[in-house]
């Protein structure tokens, strides 16, 4: 009992470094994250009439980079409009550009909003290289049930 008592503290007992003695822990070193290079990728406009979308993703279609005109500070009506697709492409394809080094991109239009076209040449505008333009706006075969007939 008095052994404990005179007992010196040791090294796991020291406040702030648990299990670790003072001076003996050696510097540890994180590796620089490696710069991933996608040469050529997709772009997928989502043009609706509220807000376009745009996203940046490699061939797989793994995410790389997005934008929209809600994103870049547009509210209300002005979401929708020609301008704010603009900024929005010019922003998405400025950050694949510069982080992803992207050269080339096959873009894929969907929707009836009025920012499809000004996004695909803010695109260009940027520096992207556009091999193909596609529209896969979904088109119902025979639509919806229309409502009853109204009756007076």
């Amino acid at each position: 009992m008095a052994k404990e008592q005179n007992a010196a503290p040791d090294a796991s007992a020291v406040p702030g470094k648990p299990g670790a003695a003072a001076g003996k822990r050696k510097k540890e070193f994180k590796k620089k994250k490696e710069r991933r290079v996608v040469p050529h990728g997709l772009v997928h406009v989502a043009a609706t009439f509220n807000n376009p979308q745009i996203t940046i993703t490699d061939t797989d279609g793994r995410v790389l980079c997005w934008s929209s005109a809600g994103a870049i500070g547009f509210k209300g009506s002005r979401k929708g409009t020609p301008y704010a697709a603009q900024q929005a492409g010019l922003s998405a394809a400025g950050t694949a550009r510069d982080q992803y080094g992207m050269k080339s991109v096959e873009v894929k239009v969907k929707g009836p909003g009025s920012g499809r076209e000004s996004a695909v040449r803010a695109l260009a505008a940027a520096g992207l290289h556009i091999v193909a333009i596609r529209d896969i706006t979904p088109m119902p075969h025979n639509g919806c049930r229309p409502p009853k007939r109204r009756r007076v």
